[in-house]
């Protein structure tokens, strides 16, 4: 049951991968010099985040389920997994398991895991609480209430996860679910 639902998962993934691409090549409409909108058949132009493998982790400040805040930076010396993720997402819920297995055999400092909750798309903060207390969840959990950090991080499908090292450089993006195995080796492989 477990392997199929997580199947099911994988390829709604998947599939919302594949409709987010889509959606993003579609062509946009100008305007002419008359003020009249015409079809334009070049794709959107992405704007550069910044935010790629190789590059320093852009910043930022969000402010947990706990009320405190939270800043990136403030974890520099630690290898980082950034995850974003909501309460409603099957996979999400899949992976949540093995990131506090993961996270209880880290607590050495080393490592640290901040889940970021996609908030300004979830269903509020008391459903947000019900899910890390169900799953018994003791990492932080920043809430992303204005969304501004999931969009700049280009978290467009969920769980996406970003592996960062010691220097604040970001070593791999995932996209979709991860097991302890997984998390494990991409963090052996960072320094």
């Amino acid at each position: 049951m477990k392997k199929n639902l997580l199947a099911g998962g994988i390829i709604l993934v998947a599939l919302v991968i594949i409709g987010v691409n889509i959606w993003k090549g579609t062509p946009t409409a100008q305007k002419d010099e008359a003020g009249d909108s015409t079809s334009v058949d070049t794709p959107v132009q992405q704007v550069d985040s910044g935010v790629e493998e190789g590059k320093l982790a852009p910043d930022f400040t969000l402010t947990t389920l706990e009320g405190e805040k939270v800043n990136l930076s403030d974890y520099r010396g630690k290898k980082v997994l950034l995850n974003f993720w909501a309460t409603w997402c099957p996979p999400c819920k899949a992976e949540m398991p093995h990131m506090q297995e993961f996270y209880e055999l880290n607590e050495d400092g080393a490592i640290e895991i901040l889940a970021v909750n996609l908030t300004s798309v979830d269903k509020g903060d008391k459903k947000i609480q019900e899910f890390v207390d169900d799953y018994g969840l003791t990492f932080p959990i920043p809430l992303d209430e204005g969304g501004d950090i999931s969009e700049l991080y280009q978290a467009y499908s969920i769980p996406t996860s970003y592996i960062i090292d010691s220097k604040g450089i970001i070593s791999k993006k995932i996209i979709g679910p991860m097991d302890g195995e997984m998390m494990n080796s991409l963090m052996e492989a960072v320094d």
